[in-house]
């Protein structure tokens, strides 16, 4: 049997695509529309059943996940396993630390300074929730998110981008940010494109879903813990802290 090469560090893709197809101008107009029906047409249609509706978001965000995890266990040019054994280098952990302390320091320095009201808010009137959606936050949203907008969004459309990488972490950006619509605020919207670009160009440098999973968890937690989660988060079931 041919051993299984990946692609090369140059062709942009996941980290556990096997192979990259020559794609048919039809079937590049075909995953064209597919990823504006799952990134563009799914979050208002999530925003609508949970804001007119009443259905939890995550219940919202089911059929969804269930579309990109069936597309996944059946591609034959992808593997989970690979994926998730793909590690990063030490020193892209420091530029991932170092990105977090000048980033999230600027961050907190103006909360502190503008919003004083809001740091250290939550951490400090609500500590045992607080330490909940610490633990829990990374496993129920953080890895659900960086497999739909990273891993698959890289591995299924990374090829109708060609050498134009810098087009695909922008659009990774900004549909990462429209699939936070349903929060309902400016801030979580363009907030999540600016952060979805950080998180789409480092996983197309390291092609590793931990370390942007590492990095998404560090600014998540930021965002909790300097009193800017209620623009960034609507309650889910036990993560509720309204």
């Amino acid at each position: 049997m041919q051993k299984v090469v990946a692609p090369p560090e140059d062709v942009l893709c996941a980290g556990g695509t096997l192979s990259i197809p020559e794609l048919s101008r039809p079937a590049r107009a075909w995953r064209i529309a597919e990823m504006a029906l799952l990134y563009v047409a799914a979050p208002f249609a999530v925003d609508q059943a949970v804001h007119r509706e009443g259905i939890p978001v995550f219940i919202a965000l089911l059929p969804v996940l269930a579309v990109i995890v069936m597309f996944l266990s059946v591609d034959r040019t992808f593997s989970l396993r690979r994926e998730l054994t793909r590690g990063f280098s030490l020193r892209q952990f420091f530029y991932i630390l170092l990105t977090f302390a000048v980033g999230g320091g600027i961050v907190a320095t103006y909360v502190a300074q503008y919003h004083p009201e809001l740091f250290l808010e939550f951490p400090r009137n609500r500590p045992e929730t607080y330490t909940r959606i610490m633990l829990l936050y990374p496993l129920m949203s953080v890895l659900v998110q960086e497999l739909v907008y990273r891993t698959f969004f890289f591995h299924r459309y990374g090829v109708l981008f060609g050498n134009w990488w810098w087009a695909a972490i922008l659009l990774n950006g900004v549909l990462f940010g429209l699939g936070h619509i349903v929060i309902g605020t400016p801030l979580a919207v363009y907030g999540t494109m600016a952060t979805g670009a950080l998180f789409a160009w480092r996983y197309a440098l390291t092609r590793s879903f931990w370390a942007v999973f590492i990095e998404h968890t560090l600014w998540g937690a930021l965002v909790f813990t300097v009193g800017l989660g209620r623009y960034f988060f609507t309650g889910v079931g036990v993560l509720s802290w309204r």
